[in-house]
């Protein structure tokens, strides 16, 4: 796993901008390397606010919007459409404006139709879309997550909660302390609605890297807690890992009770 790297933006709306451009080079990179390019989507507030930065840049026609995979960290298990899903709201912020390839778009499933009211199998269908996925990258049985069944994605975005949460990773709740599966069910959520679907910590440590985003005094307690060295089932955001990257990207606001040497200088 890498360490945490800490990046500090003067405001949240030029944080906003600069992890969409980071991410519109990520997403370059992987695809001249390897034809094609994965990423998991976050919602929240800074999610959504990456998300309509991207959509505003001049450059986000660098990527070859046919050839990238998204996925999503966490959904509300709310029927299609509910303007409280997150991929409705990715849609309204980015999706619905650039060349997606429709096959290539992964969102969780809704809590009406096929699952209806049934956030475990909708979990479970999930995971399986994951190994699929897995599979066709490898061409051989999957290795992403101890060898059940997730792909390598290039990044993952994550929001972090006020309490340290993660995805739908909630301090202390049994869904932080899953070891074995990728997706799970979570119930009794302390934030509505309270059930919900979520990627594990093994299936968001299995992306090469992890970006992590917080802007607001409100995040700087959790932002502090987390790199402080607490433990990850008190702090879901301390055990979001990524292989090869882990990176905070903050707002100065955010970032107010940490340590001014744990990040460089030249943050702007």
């Amino acid at each position: 796993m890498s360490a945490p790297q800490v990046v500090v933006h003067r405001d949240k709306e030029l944080m906003a901008r600069a992890a969409a451009a980071r991410l519109i080079t990520r997403v370059v990179d992987a695809q001249a390397a390897r034809g094609s390019a994965s990423v998991v989507l976050t919602g929240g507030r800074n999610g959504n606010g990456l998300l309509a930065a991207l959509a505003e840049s001049p450059a986000r026609d660098a990527i070859d919007w046919s050839r990238l995979d998204l996925w999503w960290g966490d959904e509300r298990f709310l029927p299609e459409g509910d303007p409280e899903r997150n991929v409705t709201q990715a849609h309204q912020a980015l999706l619905d404006a650039v060349p997606l390839d429709p096959a290539r778009v992964h969102p969780m499933p809704a809590s009406n139709g096929t699952y209806t009211g049934d956030a475990d199998g909708a979990a479970a269908a999930y995971a399986a879309e994951l190994a699929t996925a897995a599979a066709r990258e490898t061409a051989s049985p999957p290795a992403g997550a101890g060898g059940r069944g997730v792909p390598a994605f290039d990044v993952l975005l994550l929001g972090v909660g006020p309490d340290t949460h993660v995805a739908s990773l909630f301090p202390e709740l049994p869904a932080v302390r899953e070891t074995e599966r990728t997706v799970v069910g979570v119930h009794g959520a302390p934030k509505p609605p309270p059930t919900r679907i979520s990627l594990t910590l093994p299936a968001i440590r299995a992306a090469r890297e992890v970006w992590l985003l917080a802007a607001g005094g409100d995040k700087a307690g959790a932002v502090a807690i987390a790199l402080s060295g607490a433990g990850e089932v008190q702090a879901p955001a301390a055990g979001a890992r990524g292989q090869s990257r882990t990176l905070w990207l903050l707002d100065q606001s955010a970032a107010a009770e940490l340590p001014r040497g744990l990040y460089p200088p030249s943050s702007p």
